[in-house]
């Protein structure tokens, strides 16, 4: 049959069947395409016809020849029109059955082929495992490679031009092109400034994202995290994994019986109800429910064990380094931080983004990446990168903010005593003389404000009262106690600068465009503090940041150019989406199954087939029940009703009963 098909795209004719723009088809089996549409484009026209018939006035018809003229034209439209539209319909629909045919014959032939094998195939799958038995492994595996590098190449690409087409739009480079959509809630501080060498040409960007614990796909532990730390860690997450099943459980059986759905605080509530169920305090008691899932003696025996013992302690035959070596090859302690680094390094690798310093801080669980292994700004181009990737637990972190508020202190020391030297300077070349400013107005006036003003009324005179503006900003609000936990120092910096400002007019108020040496030196000093003041606000405050990794990047780009801000936003995505899960809200991911669609009642019939009352507690809701019991259980219940009516379902055998049968 697929011989006597012939090849459509090689073949051009008007008559002969299946051809390319041909009005006949090999799947016609005999049909008379012209008697077809004839009787087709007939009946078409003489519908028209009568409809013109029927909508004009008499006199308009006698005018026009509608059996003549009209019906020749309508046909001759209606027939140019269809056949056109219909041969290449037909054309093409052959075309396409003539390719599959082909191909499907093509397969088939591919399968007797393949019954074929050679001599020296079947001797290498003996040699390996037998032609039965022939591990394809490793085989689909490399497929699985292939086709994950090639989703990635793609994705990349994809990326990069969503990025430039983000960029064409805007007309400039903002944050949103760094991080978009679900992680921008991640990013801690993003800063645009021009560079101090090339500020017309040159931007230097830093960026700070904070991966919260909770959002790590693979938890990091600092390596000096105790064995036993990370045993029950693992155990409590088994347990909350068990209460969560038992949790969805309940749920699908009240949804199966017609009650109501848990609220989110009901959930919880059920969640906290069965907690005891899998543990408890009692840490002295070995029966205790805390020990189900291991046992008090083994717990005890592990008991400040760190990731290092000592030489001379050591036992392989101890009870503690058996337990420590098994929690040593699941490699809980090491799995989250190296994860992190070869997803950085592996993406930074295949994105074009080399680099050329890498420091691994292991221990510290820090690493800091860059793209060129000088440090000097002077001797480095302009297209740069720095990465720094570290993990903070709260100890840390409340070691940073303490010597950050050290820090603050001291800055506002410095900046002071700037204040008051730069003051004192300017009120020293003053000319006793003449009028300067508004102060020296004031002075000469004060006598007699005093004389004629405040005698009579009996207010204080100005300069004895106390004040409490600055006059450079506005007074701050009082701080309440989470501002004092979470302090911003916003008001503190905007402060410090316009100190550094007003300095600095101060010395050109004085001097002009004099440059002694006492101007050089207020200058020298003015700039230095600026500078470094300058580095310390571009840090990260420690106090908006929560344990997790945090990722910093300074990054210097050519604002015409913008290959390392592409470039790295792409890196950032990919790589927030390898290892953090992103932000769960519970309230939307609690909804595993609606009731509106299992409910008996959803045909909205008015008769109670089951004989049941629309009062009874089966159907009545779940939080209406619980209040029923409460107000039973304080006797403000009707009369008949005795003692508390339990609606909760029983407890199934849950996975922890199985552990104790065993």
């Amino acid at each position: 049959m697929a011989g006597e098909l012939p090849r459509s795209p090689n073949v051009f004719h008007p008559t002969k069947p299946s051809a390319v723009g041909s009005r006949n088809s090999l799947a016609q089996e005999g049909r008379t395409q012209d008697e077809e549409y004839k009787r087709l484009i007939e009946e078409e026209a003489d519908k028209v016809l009568k409809e013109i018939e029927v909508k004009l006035p008499k006199e308009v018809l006698d005018k026009l020849d509608v059996m003549g003229g009209v019906k020749q034209k309508l046909y001759t439209y209606f027939n140019q029109n269809f056949q056109n539209m219909f041969n290449r319909y037909l054309t093409t629909t052959e075309d396409e059955m003539v390719k599959k045919v082909r191909n499907f014959v093509d397969k088939e032939e591919m399968k007797a082929l393949a019954r074929y094998t050679p001599k020296g195939i079947t001797e290498l799958l003996d040699q390996i495992a037998g032609t039965e038995k022939f591990n394809t492994g490793e085989i689909e595996k490399a497929i699985v490679n292939i086709y994950g590098h090639l989703q990635g190449h793609v994705q990349r690409g994809l990326n990069d031009l969503e990025n430039e087409t983000n960029a064409i739009l805007r007309q400039k480079t903002d944050v949103g092109a760094f991080i978009r959509g679900e992680n921008a809630y991640s990013i801690v501080k993003c800063s645009f400034k021009d560079n101090e060498k090339r500020p017309k040409t040159v931007t230097d960007v830093k960026l700070s994202v904070n991966i919260l614990d909770s959002e790590l796909i693979s938890p990091v532990f600092h390596y000096q995290v105790t064995v036993e730390y990370l045993i029950k860690d693992q155990i409590s997450k088994t347990v909350m994994d068990l209460i969560d099943r038992e949790v969805e459980h309940f749920k699908a059986q009240l949804v199966d019986e017609g009650k109501e759905e848990l609220s989110d605080g009901e959930l919880m509530f059920e969640k906290m109800k069965r907690v005891p169920n899998y543990t408890d305090d009692e840490k002295e008691e070995e029966k205790s429910r805390r020990y189900t899932f291991m046992a008090k003696n083994l717990i005890d025996k592990i008991e400040g064990l760190r990731a290092e013992i000592d030489h001379k302690e050591f036992d392989p035959l101890n009870i503690r380094e058996n337990l420590k070596s098994i929690v040593d090859i699941e490699n809980i302690r090491n799995r989250g931080f190296n994860t992190a680094i070869n997803s950085l390094t592996s993406i930074l690798d295949t994105s074009k983004m080399g680099y050329q310093y890498i420091e691994n801080l292991k221990n510290a669980r820090e690493i800091i990446l860059r793209e060129y292994e000088d440090t000097d700004p002077a001797m480095l181009p302009d297209e740069r990168y720095v990465m720094r990737l570290k993990y903070y637990d709260q100890a840390q972190l409340l070691a940073e903010r303490e010597a950050y508020d050290k820090q603050m202190g001291e800055f506002k020391k410095e900046i002071e005593h700037l204040w008051d030297v730069a003051d004192i300077v300017y009120q020293n070349s003053k000319s006793s003389w003449r009028v300067n400013d508004f102060h020296d107005v004031a002075k000469k006036a004060k006598k007699k404000i005093k004389r004629t003003i405040k005698s009579k009324s009996g207010d204080p005179l100005y300069e004895d009262m106390k004040k409490t503006w600055n006059e450079i900003l506005h007074l701050k609000a009082g701080e309440t106690d989470v501002e004092k936990l979470n302090r911003t120092y916003l008001h503190e910096k905007t402060l410090l600068k316009e100190m550094i400002r007003r300095s600095k007019e101060k010395m050109q108020k004085i001097f002009g465009f004099r440059n002694p040496k006492l101007r050089m030196m207020m200058d020298d000093r003015i700039d230095f503090l600026d500078k470094e003041f300058e580095k310390f606000d571009y840090m990260i405050n420690p106090y908006h940041i929560q344990p997790g990794m945090i990722l910093d990047i300074n990054i210097s780009s050519i604002k015409r150019k913008k290959f390392t801000l592409n470039g790295m936003a792409n890196v950032l995505n990919e790589f927030l989406h390898g290892v953090s899960k992103g932000f769960q809200d519970a309230a939307f991911a609690s909804f595993t199954r609606r009731r509106s669609t299992v409910r008996g009642d959803i045909t909205q019939s008015f008769v109670d087939e089951s004989g049941i009352q629309a009062t009874t507690p089966e159907n009545a809701p779940y939080s209406a029940s619980l209040r029923e019991e409460s107000r039973s259980g304080r006797g403000e219940g009707p009369a008949r009703v005795k003692g508390k009516a339990d609606v909760t379902p029983k407890r199934k055998k849950s996975d922890l009963d199985d552990l104790k049968e065993l």
